[in-house]
């Protein structure tokens, strides 16, 4: 497995929409960036509280291939969410208040990553109960620290 742990910066843009009403966050840290020999691409990065940054979440984003994406949260809340184009998955999420299984569907993947880092975009709808939750997606920009 090829590795360069906390060698990268990592800008993570996430973007929710629940009855019209838009909800941007960004979030830039440095990480790791690894391919194994699988050929399965690894970011890997924390993500703090703002109130509390003695709390973090361990995020893991593991790209399979261009059509299917897992992240994986690990903290106060885990999660562990399979993106797979154009198919239904019912995801874990566990949270303070209990533990709730989620269907995602994904819209689209693109990915633009190589040796050196690049970009990813993910779109994709939650919901629960076969109830619509919100539309959802990230863009993962990588950058060699440096």
């Amino acid at each position: 497995m090829s590795e360069n742990k906390n060698n990268y910066l990592i800008t993570v843009t996430g973007i929710q929409e629940v009855d019209g009403e838009e909800d941007r966050i960004e979030l830039t840290t440095v990480g790791s960036y690894m391919t194994n020999s699988l050929g399965h691409t690894f970011i890997s990065y924390k993500e703090y509280d703002e109130e509390n940054p003695a709390i973090s979440t361990n995020n893991v984003v593991k790209v399979e291939s261009d059509d299917k994406v897992t992240i994986i949260r690990k903290g106060e809340t885990q999660t562990r969410l399979i993106l797979e184009k154009d198919k239904r998955h019912q995801c874990f999420y566990r949270t303070i208040m209990g533990d709730l299984m989620i269907g995602v569907y994904t819209d689209s993947i693109n990915n633009e990553l190589s040796d050196k880092g690049g970009k990813l975009h993910v779109s994709y709808e939650l919901s629960f109960n076969n109830e619509f939750l919100s539309k959802n997606e990230f863009y993962i920009d990588i950058k060699e620290k440096g």
